[in-house]
């Protein structure tokens, strides 16, 4: 498929018009060239961490494909939902603006007591593209020097040891209680707009833990913060030293997958434009090389397959929430 243009070939082909020399159902799409102007492309997290870095390198691969910029925006806080909220609270349906939508767009909603949108009903899914490294980092200088010494001194000093998050809601923040609740732990989450603002706070003291994508990974390797565990199904290739949680007895793998959405009502053949586009972007070595800098292996689903997990993630997070009683009265 030719993916610079939706032409009237495409849109026939695509089931959009009736037959050849006929009236076509779209003909705005049909004889409209899409994309004909920039897409902006929501980060919902701060510029510098793992997942900025990888929007960029995907988003150059987009542009190279499609002609036109692939714009980045980042709209940190939240816990990662402002992507998302600025697509379901208005954003036309055109294809011209799309979000990274990371796992807390599933489980946010569903812990508040008015949600800002319904991810069943307010997005159009178009491709999953990975999922992260997680981790549990320390200070250098920390007292523990295992994942089993921080939960002991956790366990005996209830509402004493504090860890930062990229927001709540995350993975990081779900799989955290999560462990708490199975060790019998009470520690407090402080909330973070960004990964770097979270590693920062363990680096200066503010926060005794972080738990974070792999954008610690410089910072362990340079000797300033000490990676006590990984979340992985196995160890990380480039920190095979650090146990992963089912390592420890913990029956924990913790991934969490994104991909990019868009407004619910999206023309389908913008859509499959997209999906493509994105297909063929997350195969481009400089994207898949930032992958590998991060420790994050592809997992690319197209958009019906995406669509689907999305329902069964928002299913399994909904019981996990109501399990952990993490709904805000």
């Amino acid at each position: 498929m030719t993916i610079d243009r939706i032409g009237r070939r495409t849109a026939l082909g695509l089931g959009l018009g009736s037959a050849l020399g006929g009236t076509l159902a779209r003909p705005a799409l049909a004889q409209a060239r899409f994309p004909d102007r920039p897409i902006r492309l929501i980060v919902p997290w701060g510029a510098g961490g793992s997942t900025d870095i990888l929007m960029r390198a995907l988003g150059d691969a987009m542009s190279r494909r499609l002609g036109q910029p692939v714009v980045i925006e980042n709209r940190s806080g939240a816990g990662g939902i402002l992507g998302a909220q600025l697509v379901a609270s208005g954003a036309r349906p055109d294809g011209y603006t799309i979000t990274q939508m990371p796992i807390s767009v599933f489980r946010y909603p569903q812990m508040v007591a008015r949600p800002p949108f319904d991810p069943m009903k307010d997005f159009t899914y178009i491709a999953q593209l990975t999922g992260y490294l997680f981790g549990v980092v320390v200070k250098a200088d920390a007292p523990w020097r295992t994942f089993q010494e921080l939960l002991a001194y956790a366990k005996a000093n209830p509402g004493k040891v504090t860890y930062g998050t990229p927001g709540s809601g995350t993975s990081l923040h779900i799989t955290m209680e999560q462990i708490a609740a199975a060790q019998g732990i009470d520690w407090v989450q402080v909330p973070y707009r960004s990964a770097s603002e979270n590693l920062q706070s363990t680096l200066s003291g503010t926060t005794q833990v972080s738990a974070e994508t792999s954008g610690w990974a410089e910072l362990v390797a340079a000797g300033q913060l000490r990676l006590l565990c990984t979340w992985g199904a196995e160890r990380a290739k480039r920190f095979p030293d650090a146990p992963t949680l089912k390592e420890m007895g913990i029956d924990i793998v913790s991934t969490s997958p994104y991909g990019i959405a868009g407004p619910a009502g999206m023309d389908p053949a913008v859509v499959r434009v997209l999906e493509e586009t994105l297909r063929e972007a997350s195969r481009d070595p400089a994207h898949v090389a930032v992958l590998e800098r991060f420790d994050m292996a592809p997992a690319f689903l197209g958009s019906a397959e995406y669509a689907a997990a999305a329902r069964k993630q928002y299913e399994e997070d909904g019981a996990m929430i109501r399990r952990l009683n993490l709904k805000a009265n």
